[in-house]
């Protein structure tokens, strides 16, 4: 920036800070993800309203009185975003953490690691970015205004009826965009404030009753501010910090960048889908379509700028409800041969719903059309269904007459219903507006929320899964459907983006050496290896003596071959052997099982175990006739919440081929949970016993899992800590932790950490506390990012104060996070498939511009196109410089405990998130049945609120039953 521009921005920031800075900004709340349409684009006034006015001018925010005169820049009437509350939800904004402290109005981050050179590691390669930078932004001035619709606290599609009425555009003028809640941004000044009411039934046609007001709603519109554009810059080269100006900049422009794709396409948050395009049955009426997702980001320009704006695009994959009539749609929702048997299925006695008419309170709340009123199509929402009630049995008051609803379509409408039986929809317009199923239709892309049953589930991942040019062209076809050359929003507001993705300087670092006990494996960058002829790197740390295998019949009876089981027995003992497994009963107990008590199984296989060796039992196998997840789940709850034993189950299946890379693949896990561990990852600078580590090191990874919304169960917490000196071995502990809460309770960090930290001084230490704390946390969000530190961390810290006041352990944090749209195309050199190689780091193009953090490929994805990881470093009390950093979470991926690959994140992450899954049996409540207060319906890491206050049932809730200890099972790796 000039130096007479950098003067000008000065002033006007001390203008601004003079100013009184006030907001009617109420719960700082917005519904930004959606836009109003129908409107014209220019950049002429407004029709009744001044059209003059200089860059200053601006409306004051004193009061509604619409008879204030313009007032000049910097005086106390206009808003100064600077220092006012923001009125602008930032939540689905990339700000990083210092932004989301300056917006939140917490206190400034001190110790936060700022961006530091480039890594030297690897070799350089050219990586391209699904990310486009913006040539230039607007270059006249932006004016923000307030709308207040009705009281501020009407829903969303009514504020857009408003917005979009003749009244207000009349009003207005052209040339406006809106936030479809309580902001709108155009290029010309409102001098006065603007005060309409609009009339809904005029608007719509119709004649509202005497006295009848509630759909005459009150607008107010007033300018509040400029947009500050000239501060973004300024922040983007790095001679300001980030504040609430700079927020209300970027909040502009990602609404400028949406405004004319929302009124071609279907929205759903940032995401656009068209209709018309190719469609994928999911199954049970429910399909799949692409679409295309955008987000406006600052980003690091690499070296020759610090900073640049961005739009990240991506593939989006909607789920939708398929276009058909509401009858079969029905069908296939419930599973029904046809629409006699829904009829059959669903008919219940006084109205009551039976099984399959449960299925349908999905379709609660859903858009249909009815088009038996001839040229008019009239649009409903789905109340719910009147089991019981026919349209030949529900009649009604016509010109004095009861009439059935059955007669009434065929004397008015000559439709003879062929399924009168069906039962009639009760619709929400309307105190009782039914109508029957047949005269219903659902149109396309009528958004599906609900989760996906395991069916649906598989079928969407065959979908989704493209492989790295398959996925691009996606891409492409998502940047036609955006047309940004053509957008005429964006013209006349002056945004232009690039249309070629961005490409930059990575590194690939190179792959370590994987050790084994006897043998070593060079992945290179293939990111694969085996383990033929290959000896654990250490076998379990007490030879097997007390073991039992139980076998689960089929559940039609069928009887397991019982030489079958003992054949692989032998062969399991022998590959065991030859990676190194001490056994040293080599004809453990066998147990068939009998009855459908999971619980008696394990008792029975417990007691057999003992008996036999007269020994606490060490492992309990359990050869299972299927995939049984609640079977699983009992089967392992049994186990660990009663007797304290690790166990293995298998499938039958399996068990019948008897294949050596199984076996193998087993006895990884099998070793593991007794002690031992596969191997080690040895790069240039990690050998030595204690590898990368150049003090004694402790390693802690947590993770928090939700349950599927609307549930009632329990968040689920999990810390993991390592358990040896290279940081290969994690023991994991388990929590409810409130209901979807994710910060990890004060309660939870004492009560997990503990037994961990004094297990590790114990064992690993040499009775010493380690040095230095590297703790890895997965699935937060930005703005939770200073929760992390400030209860998280200071939690921790708290906690090891207690063991000595003067202990000062440096703690490094780094989150990592896969929830994002960031994927990478190599411009050559990417492996067969077209993705990344293993190893490739981006520090540029897409990450921020200031903070330190990095996204790093560390695997090699046999499907689809790989998903990098974000790290984000908060913390580096250490001192670990960003190569160490990068070496030792790249290398420890390949010591990932039961894999011949590295995996995709750090391993301490990893097992947070297996471990907190597989507790989920470990509830009270817990009965695996889908109507189960704690259903096994888990597996979504990532923002759900913090710990200070959650949405939906109270935070106290039942804790999980413990794991008794006298097998050291708490330390083992029981959930691998």
């Amino acid at each position: 920036m000039a130096g007479a521009a950098k003067a000008r921005l000065q002033r006007e920031r001390e203008d601004h800070h003079r100013g009184n800075g006030s907001s009617r900004s109420g719960n700082g709340s917005s519904r930004s993800d959606t836009s109003s349409s129908g409107r014209a684009y220019s950049s002429a006034p407004p029709s009744n309203v001044g059209s003059t006015g200089s860059r200053g001018s601006h409306q004051s925010r004193a009061m509604y009185d619409g008879n204030r005169d313009p007032t000049p820049p910097g005086s106390a009437g206009e808003r100064n975003p600077a220092t006012a509350r923001p009125i602008v939800d930032p939540k689905n904004f990339d700000l990083g953490m210092a932004g989301w402290s300056t917006v939140r109005g917490y206190d400034t981050v001190s110790g936060m690691p700022s961006r530091p050179k480039p890594s030297t590691l690897g070799q350089p390669c050219k990586i391209g970015l699904n990310t486009y930078n913006v040539d230039a932004m607007p270059a006249t001035p932006v004016y923000q205004f307030d709308v207040m619709i009705g009281n501020g606290v009407e829903k969303r599609g009514l504020i857009k009826k408003v917005w979009a009425s003749k009244t207000l555009k009349a009003a207005l003028g052209p040339g406006y965009i809106f936030d479809s809640n309580k902001l709108a941004w155009g290029l010309k000044p409102i001098t006065r404030e603007i005060k309409a009411t609009v009339d809904l039934d005029t608007e719509n046609g119709r004649q509202a009753k005497p006295g009848d007001d509630k759909n005459k709603i009150r607008v107010h519109i007033r300018q509040t501010n400029r947009v500050r554009l000239d501060v973004l810059v300024a922040y983007m080269e790095g001679t300001i910090s980030f504040d609430n100006s700079c927020l209300e900049a970027i909040n502009f422009l990602d609404h400028l960048l949406r405004e004319y794709p929302t009124l071609k396409y279907t929205q759903i948050k940032r995401s656009f889908f068209a209709r018309g395009q190719e469609r994928f049955l999911l199954g049970s009426a429910v399909e799949a379509f692409k679409g295309v997702y955008s987000s406006m980001r600052v980003v690091h320009g690499g070296p020759a700028t610090k900073a640049k704006l961005s739009v990240n695009v991506d593939v989006s994959n909607g789920v939708f409800w398929t276009e058909t009539t509401l009858p079969v749609s029905a069908v296939q929702l419930t599973g029904r041969r046809d629409i006699s048997d829904l009829i059959n299925t669903i008919r219940g006695a006084n109205g009551e719903k039976t099984p399959s008419g449960q299925n349908l309170k999905k379709m609660r709340k859903l858009h249909v059309v009815a088009g038996h009123r001839g040229g008019n199509r009239d649009q409903y929402t789905i109340d719910r269904f009147m089991y019981g009630v026919g349209a030949r049995d529900h009649k009604f008051e016509k010109d004095g007459k009861m009439i059935s609803v059955y007669d009434y379509f065929a004397q008015t409408f000559n439709i003879r219903l062929q399924y009168p039986d069906l039962p009639l929809v009760k619709m929400m317009k309307g105190k009782m507006t039914l109508l029957p199923m047949e005269c219903l239709k659902i149109e396309p892309n009528e958004r599906y929320p609900y989760k996906l049953d395991e069916r649906q589930t598989a079928n969407m991942i065959k979908f989704a899964v493209t492989p790295p040019p398959e996925r691009y062209q996606n891409i492409q076809h998502g940047l036609d459907m955006l047309d940004w050359g053509n957008d005429p929003v964006l013209k006349a507001f002056g945004l232009k983006i690039s249309g070629k993705k961005t490409i930059v300087d990575g590194r690939i670092i190179a792959a370590p050496i994987v050790q084994f006990g006897q043998g070593e494996a060079k992945p290179g960058t293939s990111g694969r290896w085996d383990l033929k002829g290959k000896k654990f790197l250490t076998p379990n740390t007490v030879p097997l003596k007390s073991w039992a295998i139980t076998v689960i019949p089929g559940r039609r009876g069928g009887k397991p071959d019982k030489s079958v089981v003992e054949n692989f027995v032998r062969e399991f003992v022998k590959v065991y052997g030859l990676h190194g497994g001490r056994v040293e009963n080599k004809q453990p107990a066998f147990v068939l099982a009998s009855g459908d008590d999971v619980g008696s199984w394990v008792t029975t296989a417990w007691n057999a175990a003992g008996n036999q060796t007269q020994s606490r039992p060490q492992m309990l196998v359990f050869i299972l006739p299927d995939k049984d997840s609640v079977t699983y789940g009992r089967i392992k709850r049994s186990a660990e919440c009663r007797y304290g034993v690790v166990s293995q189950c298998m499938q039958y299946a399996h068990v019948q081929k008897c294949q050596a890379q199984y076996i193998s693949n087993v006895c990884m896990k099998f070793n593991a949970k007794l002690g031992g561990t596969t191997g080690r990852a040895i790069g240039a600078k990690s050998k030595g016993p204690t590898g990368l580590f150049t003090v004694p090191t402790c390693i802690i990874g947590a993770d928090v899992s939700h349950a599927a919304p609307g549930a009632q169960t329990p968040s689920m917490a999990a810390l993991t800590m390592s358990m040896d000196k290279l940081a290969i071995r994690y023991a994991a502990a388990c929590e409810t932790n409130g209901y979807r809460v994710e910060m990890i309770t004060t309660d939870n960090i004492n009560g997990l950490i503990k037994p961990l930290i004094q297990s590790w001084v114990q064992n690993v230490g040499g009775g010493k506390f380690p040095q230095r704390i590297i703790y890895f946390r997965d699935g937060v969000s930005e703005g939770q990012y200073q929760h992390v530190l400030q209860q998280e961390v200071a939690d921790m810290k708290a906690l090891l104060k207690t063991a000595d006041p003067n202990l000062k352990i440096p703690f490094v944090v780094i989150v990592g996070s896969k929830r994002h749209h960031v994927r990478f195309f190599p411009e050559k050199g990417g492996d067969r498939n077209g993705n990344a190689l293993p190893g490739t780091l981006i520090e540029t193009g897409v990450t921020h511009p200031f903070e330190n953090d990095f996204y790093l490929c560390s695997h090699a994805a046999l499907k689809g196109t790989a998903r990098p990881m974000h790290y984000h470093v908060l913390l580096n009390e250490a001192g670990m410089s960003n190569e160490e950093l990068q070496t030792l979470i790249y290398e420890q991926c390949y010591q990932y405990i039961r894999a011949t690959t590295p995996v995709s994140q750090h391993p301490a992450i990893y097992y947070a998130h297996i471990a907190s899954n597989r507790a989920i049996p470990h509830d009270p409540r817990w009965s695996g049945s889908s109507d189960s207060p704690a259903v096994a319906s888990r597996g979504q890491s990532g923002s759900q609120g913090d710990r200070s206050g959650s949405s939906g049932p109270p935070a106290d809730v039942e804790k999980l039953m413990p794991m008794p200890n006298q097998g050291g099972i708490q330390t083992s790796m029981w959930y691998i």
